[in-house]
């Protein structure tokens, strides 16, 4: 299987259709959920689904956790001075965990669950009866999770 970080190509066009909204008013509810090494994340995920998702059980929950939006969609520019449009999100965690994880599938839960980004950690993470989190990069046009340039 791979995992490949990446904004998914459907979300790519999906944002084209004005399926997404990050914004203030009326936002849908993104989510975050975590997968194992075995997952095929990349370009061509479209949805979310819990195959090869870390099990239900011992901190974790299939489906993964809401995002709460830390910075609502803005625009500036990037170190090469390209204007580029961003949102992020407040980092995200698991309390009391005993699991490993490979990657994670950022997600629409507000539209049939269509995927947004791929995240691969690059190794296996394990935690043991500890908290795990997601540290989202710093939210600006250089570094935002979602960005567009």
């Amino acid at each position: 299987m791979a995992i490949l970080q990446t904004a998914t190509t459907s979300f790519k066009v999906e944002l084209l259709q004005a399926v997404h909204n990050f914004g203030p008013t009326s936002p849908n509810t993104f989510k975050v959920a975590l997968y194992t090494a075995a997952a095929n994340l990349d370009t061509s995920t479209t949805v979310y689904n819990s195959t090869n998702e870390v099990p239900n059980g011992n901190g974790y929950t299939t489906g993964g956790n809401t995002l709460t939006i830390s910075v609502s969609p803005t625009s500036g520019n990037n170190s090469l001075a390209v204007p580029t449009a961003f949102v992020s999100f407040v980092n995200s965690s698991w309390a009391n965990a005993t699991f490993t994880a490979r990657a994670a599938l950022i997600y629409n839960s507000t539209q049939g669950n269509k995927a947004v980004a791929v995240l691969d950690f690059g190794s296996d993470k394990t935690v043991n009866n500890d908290t795990f989190q997601i540290i989202f990069p710093t939210p600006d046009a250089n570094s935002a999770i979602v960005r567009i340039s």
